[in-house]
């Protein structure tokens, strides 16, 4: 069957075999890549994350992702550094772990990242001072409360967006990040955007997307720097997940809780310096990435112009209260 085939193969003129050959080849690249995608969202084996440290140190964690990677990594084993600007949310997101992980210590750290940053800095560097912190996840981060064409974003808001979500992370990773260099390991997480990454454009979200965008790059070129040095540092990029940034209430299966997503997230610490953990969302992706950019710039205009609506109406209902 084998001979009787190649020998059809021979008696074809050659742009025959040439296109056979290419077709194989293509085949054999699908396989390899599915196999490699089944590979490492199923059977890859997560890295042992005490082997960075034996704290953590997490940004934003008093509600959505934030929170959901405090408990996941508590329940990984590690000691925690909750920053976050409510005292009263921290102290309940602590009792909340303490509780279920009995043996895990946990220090709260207060700091407004829309406030005076030099201060918070200096309370995140004597918390950890001393402290082996082989894991930083910065997660903290703020959004439009609905989407706004650009000359509607007013200055409170455009300059939070930038403090928080660029600042803020920059600051964060800056104070950290010299006790990793000096400890020759550590894994960094900088939480970006499906807005900036998967999506061509995020239109009415364009400060939000540009922030998330400056994340992204920020963490290649820092990937890239300190590699050799022992630190892994990695952009994650969540599409819709479960939670009050988002707007989003109901889980599915492409929007998963919170927890889900950290789960999944923490398979993922020290690999890629980019990647996108929960499976379903890189199923999105690739169907994104095979539609025309004007497609999908033309659907996400549309789908935030109705967000737009809804919130524009929301706040006419509260002005007549």
């Amino acid at each position: 069957m084998e001979l009787s085939c190649v020998e059809q193969l021979k008696s074809q003129p050659l742009w025959v075999c040439l296109l056979f050959a290419f077709g194989s080849l293509s085949a054999l690249k699908f396989l390899v890549i599915v196999l490699k995608w089944v590979y490492v969202n199923f059977l890859r084996p997560p890295k042992n994350l005490k082997k960075y440290g034996s704290w953590a140190l997490v940004t934003g964690p008093t509600d959505g992702i934030g929170k959901g990677f405090a408990f996941q990594l508590a329940r990984k084993g590690l000691n925690l550094i909750l920053v976050g600007r409510n005292p009263e949310k921290l102290k309940d997101v602590s009792d909340s772990i303490v509780a279920k992980y009995g043996s895990i210590q946990i220090k709260n750290v207060v700091v407004d990242f829309s406030g005076d940053l030099s201060e918070g800095m200096k309370r995140i560097s004597e918390a950890i001072e001393g402290l082996d912190v082989g894991v930083l996840i910065n997660n903290v981060g703020v959004s439009y409360p609905y989407g706004r064409f650009f000359h509607e974003v007013d200055e409170e808001l455009l300059n939070n967006l930038i403090k928080v979500n660029v600042e803020g992370t920059t600051k964060v990773t800056q104070a950290v990040l010299p006790g990793m260099l000096k400890r020759k390991r550590g894994a960094i997480v900088n939480i970006g955007s499906g807005a900036a990454i998967v999506i061509p454009s995020d239109p009415l979200y364009a400060v939000y997307a540009a922030t998330k965008a400056y994340i992204d790059q920020f963490s290649r070129c820092l990937y890239v720097e300190y590699k050799k040095s022992g630190i892994d540092v990695q952009c994650q990029v969540p599409l819709y997940v479960a939670t009050k940034m988002a707007s989003i209430r109901r889980s599915s299966f492409f929007v998963p809780l919170t927890n889900g997503y950290a789960a999944a997230a923490l398979r993922w610490i020290g690999y890629e310096p980019r990647c996108t953990p929960y499976w379903p969302h890189q199923l999105i992706w690739g169907l994104v990435y095979l539609l025309p950019e004007s497609v999908v710039d033309a659907w996400r205009l549309k789908f935030c112009l109705g967000i737009r609506k809804r919130g524009q109406l929301k706040d006419s209902r509260k002005k007549e209260e």
